[in-house]
């Protein structure tokens, strides 16, 4: 009869490639957990069979089968549940290695594991434990006792009900030098865990939560976990995320034939170390990003090197929570104009779908080929229901922000195939997808217009209404409080981001995109006041991340607000959604009426 751990590792490795198979062509959040619970199952299993196994645990190439199941685990939902647990074992491993090969080099990948989980995870229930082991290694293993004293005074200070907190006492105590360890890890406290457990007063989530910061490795050094990319044959954005703020400089070199160089550009993150789970290099098969490289550059710097095909425009900035730094290039056909409603200019757009509109004049096809050959009309639109997965938005009078949007979106795209768009989606279940990857899903679409849905929230139950928005700087209170909680940071970042913003809006659609929102705001206002009493709050102009870098005309059309009871309820009903979609449709026919009109004349 076969043992249970025979069967574990026979039957969930199975049932892990399936959840990653899936994961691979998009598939909901939960799908994302499952694939990582079952890595983490295997890696957990093998983990401790290892650590009884005398003979085999004496091998490096048995522990580095165990860590990959870890790695895994981390990178199918690096934000996830299982992430801290994973990170956590990989310490473990290291750990465990060291123990077997005596080299220091071991016992610091621990020791950089540890650390990690404690930067990204500070509230998670191991967070304490990893301080624990760390100082550990640093006093028994690296002869570092200064480090361990830090590591351990911190579990005093910051996690003062952990069952760690009497063994990092006994051990501090054991080094020496106590109260002066307590005195300066008391003067750079974080909180508590039992303070970090207390539920949080927001049941209606109407007001904006403050993104913690994020402690950072005591060696101040950042590392680079991820690199993601979307490219097509006009556009890349390639997104860096660290765990910690570094600064960066980057640089672009020009194409020479002679040592075979095409375009490239370069950036070093000062400050910074190359995650374990980060690859080397990457070979890109589709658009015009051709390979990425990472590597470090030297021991504080980390280098990430672009190469495309080929390259005409490019803007490069950051993002918090987490901290990101982005990076888009353009390299337009040449041959096509963008959309927009000024002289021609170069993007190279291209559509598919037929639309419905008919020239005023002359002859149809010719006109018709015309605008299409000029950009100058809207044929492809990317709906983007807003939030997903595990960010619910708002939550209120029993309703959650990502499920309104969705179904609204849907209804929007059924009533815009309809007029004969291509419609395409960010999202059509309940996934969660990064802010910065909704706007480069359109660019690599190349969509004419991006239409961002969601609902609004206030503290104040009495405030309601429509309102429409474009990216631009804020210019009211009530846009940088919006502008916060769509985009997960504190208001105070906002004005940081406002001076980011001035150099990203040379060249994008500023003026087209609060055209179409004030076509958006008029029509929806006009279709729905025939059945009910709507409050416009007018359109607005926000530093919105999911706005930022389209190269379309791009709006965020907030339904309504979900604090509002009297709101709630129509969002709840199907009739309500469709007459605000309908009013939503009028605005985008409005808009594409009067850019073909201009492009006629």
């Amino acid at each position: 009869m076969k043992t249970l751990h025979t069967v574990i590792k026979r039957i969930v490795p199975i049932l892990a490639l399936l959840a990653l198979a899936s994961l691979l062509v998009g598939v909901p959040d939960s799908s994302m957990a499952q694939s990582a619970k079952s890595y983490f199952i295997v890696g957990h299993s093998d983990f401790h069979a290892l650590i009884k196994n005398k003979k085999k645990r004496k091998y490096r190439s048995n522990w580095q089968k165990v860590e990959k199941n870890f790695s895994r685990c981390y990178k199918a939902d690096p934000n996830g549940s299982y992430a801290p647990k994973a990170l956590y074992y990989m310490g473990r491993v290291h750990e465990e290695l060291g123990g077997q090969s005596g080299l220091k080099s071991d016992f610091r990948r621990a020791a950089d594991y540890f650390g990690r989980v404690v930067s990204r995870f500070p509230r998670h229930g191991w967070a304490d434990d990893c301080l624990y082991h760390r100082a550990d290694i640093y006093a028994r293993r690296l002869k570092e006792t200064s480090a361990a004293r830090k590591d351990l005074a911190r579990i005093i200070v910051d996690y003062p009900r952990s069952d760690m907190h009497s063994k990092a006492k006994a051990y501090l105590k054991k080094l020496g030098k106590y109260n002066q360890s307590i005195a300066e890890a008391q003067g750079k406290s974080a909180p508590s865990k039992a303070a970090a457990a207390k539920p949080k007063s927001t049941p209606k989530k109407a007001a904006v939560q403050k993104a913690p910061a994020r402690p950072r490795d005591p060696s101040g050094i950042a590392h680079l976990d991820t690199v993601r990319y979307k490219s097509s044959d006009e556009y890349t954005r390639v997104v860096l995320e660290l765990d910690g703020r570094v600064k960066y400089r980057y640089q672009v070199l020009d194409p020479n034939p002679a040592v075979n160089r095409p375009h490239r550009l370069y950036i070093d993150l000062q400050g910074s170390r190359l995650g374990h789970d980060v690859t080397a290099a990457t070979t890109v098969s589709d658009g015009i990003l051709r390979s990425i490289r990472t590597g470090q550059y030297n021991k504080d710097t980390t280098r990430v090197v672009l190469d495309f095909l080929s390259m005409q425009e490019y803007k490069v900035f950051p993002l918090d929570n987490p901290y990101r730094i982005v990076i888009d290039v353009y390299s337009p056909d040449g041959s096509t104009p963008v959309a927009t409603a000024a002289p021609a200019k170069s993007s190279g757009k291209k559509t598919t779908a037929n639309s419905k509109y008919r020239p005023p004049s002359g002859s149809k096809s010719q006109a018709g080929d015309l605008l299409e050959q000029l950009g100058l009309t809207v044929r492809t639109i990317m709906i983007d229901p807003g939030h997903g997965g595990k960010d619910p938005g708002a939550v209120s009078n029993g309703l959650r922000e990502k499920d309104v949007n969705l179904r609204f979106a849907k209804i929007l795209g059924d009533m815009l195939q309809e007029k004969g768009f291509n419609i395409h989606f960010t999202r059509t279940n309940d996934t969660f997808i990064r802010l910065e990857q909704r706007t480069a899903m359109a660019n690599v679409k190349k969509a004419d217009l991006f239409l961002s849905i969601h609902c609004n929230a206030n503290r104040s139950r009495k405030v309601n209404g429509l309102e429409t928005y474009s990216l631009n700087l804020a210019k009211s209170k009530d846009a940088v409080r919006i502008a916060a909680r769509e985009n997960a940071v504190d208001p105070r970042s906002i004005s940081d981001l406002q001076f980011i913003l001035t150099d990203l809006m040379v060249n994008s659609k500023i003026k087209e995109s609060r055209d179409l929102a004030s076509d958006v705001q008029s029509s929806t206002l006009s279709r729905v006041r025939r059945r009910w009493q709507l409050k416009s709050k007018g359109t607005r102009e926000a530093p919105f991340y999911v706005l930022m870098g389209a190269k379309m005309p791009s709006v965020l059309v907030e339904l309504g607000y979900l604090t509002n009871k009297t709101e709630a309820k129509r969002l709840k009903s199907k009739e309500y959604l469709e007459y605000l979609a309908r009013g939503v449709v009028d605005g985008v026919m409005a808009y594409k009426g009067k850019i073909e009109r201009y492009a006629m004349n």
